[in-house]
């Protein structure tokens, strides 16, 4: 018989109760609270300094294709990412330029390339796990960068006010589907320049059984104490 590790089990500590351990929740109630949802791939948003360094002093990356967000897009150029046991070809770079290198991947993508990432919001960045990128003119090794990029919400202002949410609110969106699923703690980014959509990354995507495009409901805030 396999031996069962009980070292998670207290018996000193009870459980707490479902009232306190569930986050605070005000409902949304709206005839607009579907958004749409955009699947994301691995890519890398890459700064100045690492584009030099890969395809060559003062190289212009080239629109491929643009995204749904204004002024954003996918690049022809694509680096490979070498982790401690495993590379990945053809990872795609994001434009415009950052001011930080940010290498987005899924849970899958990191069991493969030996890597453990966090799950953060865009940006943050301090203290995740390093790689190495390699391109046509050289190579860079990043000492943090990789992350697996929290769900989050575009949002335009409007679509932000007929919801009463403002930018940084945290909510709980349904997916009512093949197999529902609840996520949480999903955080809306408001801004003029934004389509509303919210944003997950494939093994979120395969959980959740659904498409991009698909459509899913925003059904309450979370009240911060």
């Amino acid at each position: 018989m396999t031996d069962v590790d009980y070292s998670c089990w207290s018996e000193q500590s009870a459980p707490r109760p479902m009232e306190e351990a569930l986050p605070a929740v005000e409902p949304v109630i709206s005839g607009y609270s579907e958004i749409p949802v955009r699947i994301s791939g691995r890519h890398i948003h890459i700064s100045r300094e690492h584009l030099d360094l890969t395809y060559g002093s003062g190289f212009e990356i080239s629109p491929y294709r643009d995204l749904a967000q204004p002024g954003q897009f996918a690049a022809k150029e694509t680096l490979t990412i070498v982790g401690p046991k495993g590379v990945i070809e053809e990872v795609r770079i994001l434009g415009p330029l950052r001011s930080k290198t940010q290498v987005e991947i899924s849970g899958t993508d990191g069991y493969h390339l030996g890597i453990d990432p966090p799950v953060r919001d865009s940006g943050d960045i301090a203290g995740s796990p390093g790689i190495v990128l390699v391109g046509p003119s050289g190579a860079v090794t990043l000492r943090e960068g990789v992350i697996l990029a929290a769900t989050h919400i575009h949002m335009h202002p409007k679509d932000a006010s007929t919801l009463g949410l403002t930018d940084g609110d945290r909510v709980q969106v349904l997916v009512d589907g093949e197999r529902d699923l609840i996520f949480n703690g999903v955080l809306v980014r408001v801004d003029n320049n934004f389509i509303t959509e919210m944003h997950m990354d494939t093994d979120e995507a395969n959980a959740a059984v659904i498409d991009d495009g698909s459509c899913v409901r925003i059904i309450g805030k979370i009240l911060i104490s």
